[in-house]
């Protein structure tokens, strides 16, 4: 599934400011399809025109008497509408239709690096969301609905794919099956959902990746490295969470009876959460399954602790 604005962005004609308008006048009736031009050139600002305003300016009584020999910048939109190659599509949409009704229908133009790549236009726009929510909703977790683990995986391959910055978060709740086999799965369920529920009012950039790998295990994905304040909340809150999920018998008690797997009466404490974090800012990876291989053994250190925590891998000096 297509996630990034910059895998549907189609090329577009681009002219440097200062073009007559008597040339773009040409460069549309050149290619009847094209709906409008980008205006750039090094160490400048980047406009948009396109073809409806182009016309619509010069059709006026004195337009093209006044502006066919004029820049085309006097006619443009100088403030358009500029995104990252790696935003998502859906956020996209949202700026795009928080435009004023003038630009609402304006193409977005993408970029990469501080290069324009291309444009999409809102037709395409609207198109590609309408598909996304369509084959999203079909890959939820349906407790959490959240992201279940084909978009996880596509997440992690697009990372790889293009040698982005990343911090992916293994969560796990410690002890959960014994908490379930005392309280019953509805209790249990209702611990997923506010998990799912804190992890998602935690985040705070809306690059961010949240995904439900299945039962009681979650993946968060950051395109940086500074993941140790959402670290820092998420436990605090699901800490404080966890008590209304307790007798207050076993709240001061700080654990539970149950029974082990030799039939045993066991003390076990009370629910806590695991962190582990991989990144590759000391470390290359080359596939999903590697990152996955790491946080795997990185969650087992960090569920040695009984309380709440998370785990990077030192660094070595």
């Amino acid at each position: 599934m297509i996630a990034y604005i910059g895998d549907i962005a189609k090329e577009i004609p681009k002219v440097p400011f200062g073009t007559p308008c008597h040339q773009v006048d040409q460069i549309f009736h050149n290619d009847l399809s094209l709906q409008g031009i980008v205006i750039t050139e090094q160490n400048s600002a980047t406009a948009l025109i396109t073809r409806t305003n182009f016309y619509q300016k010069m059709g006026t009584q004195y337009g093209y008497n006044l502006y066919i020999k004029k820049p085309i910048e006097i006619l443009a939109n100088n403030n358009p509408l500029i995104v990252n190659f790696f935003t998502s599509i859906v956020d996209v949409s949202k700026l795009a239709m928080d435009r004023s009704e003038e630009e609402i229908y304006d193409d977005v133009i993408i970029q990469l690096d501080d290069i324009i790549v291309g444009v999409v236009s809102i037709k395409s726009l609207l198109m590609k969301v309408s598909d996304i929510q369509v084959e999203f909703a079909s890959y939820l977790n349906p407790l959490t609905r959240l992201p279940g683990n084909i978009i996880i995986n596509q997440n992690l391959n697009k990372v790889l794919e293009h040698k982005k910055e990343f911090s992916l978060l293994y969560i796990d709740l410690d002890r959960f099956k014994a908490y379930n086999d005392y309280y019953g799965f509805k209790k249990g369920d209702e611990i997923l959902q506010i998990t799912a529920d804190l992890l998602t009012n935690s985040l705070d950039n809306e690059e961010s990746f949240l995904g439900h790998i299945g039962g009681d295990d979650f993946i968060v994905l950051f395109n940086h490295y500074y993941y140790e304040d959402y670290c820092d909340r998420v436990i605090n809150a699901f800490d404080e969470q966890i008590k209304k999920f307790y007798t207050n018998e076993h709240l001061k008690e700080n654990f539970i009876y149950t029974t082990n797997r030799e039939y045993q009466m066991e003390k076990i404490p009370l629910v806590s959460i695991s962190i582990a974090v991989v990144t590759n800012e000391h470390e290359e990876f080359t596939c999903v399954e590697d990152i996955v291989s790491e946080a795997t053994r990185l969650k087992k250190i960090c569920k040695m602790k009984s309380e709440s925590c998370f785990y990077v891998k030192p660094v070595l000096v």
